[in-house]
This record gives C-alpha cells, sequence and structure tokens, in this order.
C-alpha cells in the first residue's frame, strides 16, 4: 500500500468522482426502490472486476479501485434501502442484490481474461 501523500490525493480524488458519480446515478433515477443504488453497485462490482485483470500499476488501482469505487459502490445506502423496502421486498432486493453484483463481478474478470 502506497502511504504517501500522493496515495492519498489520488484516493481522495478517485473517492470525490465516485461519489459525485453515484449522486448523479440516484438523480437520473429517481425513484425509491433502491434501483439507483442496484445499479451502481453492479457497474462498480462489473468495472472493479474488469480492473483487476486489465491493470497491474497500482496508483490506477487507488484511484479507481479504493477511491472511486468504493465511494461509487455503497453498503449504506443499500442497507438502508433495504430497510425501507420492507422485510419481504427488502430480503428481495438483497438478494437481487448480491446475485447481480456477483455475476457483473464475475464478467469483469471474464472480460478481462481473468476466468
Amino acid at each position: 500500500m502506497e502511504r504517501t501523500p500522493l496515495g492519498f490525493l489520488l484516493v481522495a480524488l478517485g473517492g470525490f468522482v465516485g461519489a459525485v458519480t453515484r449522486y448523479g446515478i440516484d438523480v437520473a433515477v429517481g425513484d425509491v426502490t433502491g434501483a439507483g443504488t442496484l445499479l451502481a453497485n453492479v457497474l462498480g462490482s462489473f468495472t472493479l472486476g474488469l480492473l483487476l485483470t486489465r491493470t497491474a500499476r497500482h496508483r490506477t488501482r487507488l484511484f479507481v479501485g479504493t477511491g472511486a469505487l468504493s465511494s461509487f459502490t455503497t453498503y449504506s445506502t443499500f442497507v438502508g434501502d433495504a430497510v425501507t423496502l420492507g422485510t419481504t421486498v427488502g430480503a428481495a432486493y438483497v438478494a437481487a442484490s448480491y446475485a447481480a453484483g456477483f455475476a457483473a463481478a464475475a464478467a469483469g474478470l471474464f472480460v478481462g481474461g481473468r476466468l
């Protein structure tokens, strides 16, 4: 792990990009079903799977993986959405989110040539 000022800056800038992009998806989707969170988490899973196969550069992984994708995908919003949806629908949302996230990550790895 790069514990330098540049490393921290890369994570911070990536985090900014990911958070703003994540907010943009919520604004564009504009509903309370959790669709924006699901979309962001699936896209983020795919992108992370692809990133892991396409770059070995540590600084790229810091900016994109640790910074952008960690703020683009979000567990806290995911849990909030699941609770808001109620027990039955929330449980289905959690199951669908995990299934789609794992499938997207596997697809990213496949596209990247690692599977």
